[in-house]
Parts: structure tokens; sequence; C-alpha cells
């Protein structure tokens, strides 16, 4: 996961440890979180935290995920100020990241890469 991190260029502090260490924890307790409120809100189950990108000053925090449920992204938006003090009350911060949630990139290119593999695989068939 680090080593994909990285690789982002979302103007984070990914490539420094410190925020590597925050960036997995924030994405560990929101996992936690999300399994509970998935009990509540189906729209949350299926749904996994792919990876978390912190900016440098730590104020703000980009949260990616996959799912297969199409209203995921407007139930975390629902959630947002829960899932905030969830971390704020987990993790030992000076301030708690404003959370912004955006469906995994690299998700979205490797079901558009299954997708033309499936293709070829289908014309081959024939």
């Amino acid at each position: 996961m680090g080593q994909r991190s990285s690789n982002r260029s979302y103007g984070g502090a990914a490539g420094f440890p410190r925020s590597r260490r925050i960036n997995r924890l924030i994405q560990e307790v929101l996992a936690e979180e999300l399994e509970r409120m998935a009990d509540a809100d189906e729209r949350l189950r299926l749904l996994t935290i792919t990876e978390v990108d912190t900016t440098q000053d730590l104020r703000h925090a980009t949260v990616f995920f996959s799912s297969l449920n199409e209203e995921a992204r407007e139930a975390l938006e629902e959630r947002r100020v829960a899932l905030q003090a969830a971390v704020g009350r987990q993790a030992t911060m000076k301030r708690t990241p404003k959370l912004s949630f955006e469906i995994d990139p690299a998700v979205l290119h490797g079901e558009a890469i299954d997708q033309v593999l499936r293709r070829l695989a289908d014309d081959d068939d024939d």
C-alpha cells in the first residue's frame, strides 16, 4: 500500500513516513466505523477504503474507496461528520483532517481493462 501511495500526485504528504502512518491509521479507523455503520445503511455495504491521502499540513484527507453500490459516495458524504469524529477520537492528532471522498481511479481503470479483456476473450470464442 505504501508504494502505491507514493505514486499518487495529489499534492499530499504520502511520501513521508509519519504521513504514511497517519494515512494508514485513518484508513483503519474509517474501515472499522464503516463496518459498524453498514448495519444501519445498506449503501455502505461492500464498500472498501482503498487509500487515504492527507495534505502536507494534515488539514484535509482524501479518502479513496471502491463500492458496488452507486450511492456509496452519497452515504459517505452524509456520514462525513461522524466519520471525522471517529478519527478524532481514535487518533491522537493536533487536529482532525477534513475528509473528502473519491472513487478510487485505479479501481475504475482496472474495471475498464477487465472489460476489454472480456471482449477480447469473447471475440476469440466466436
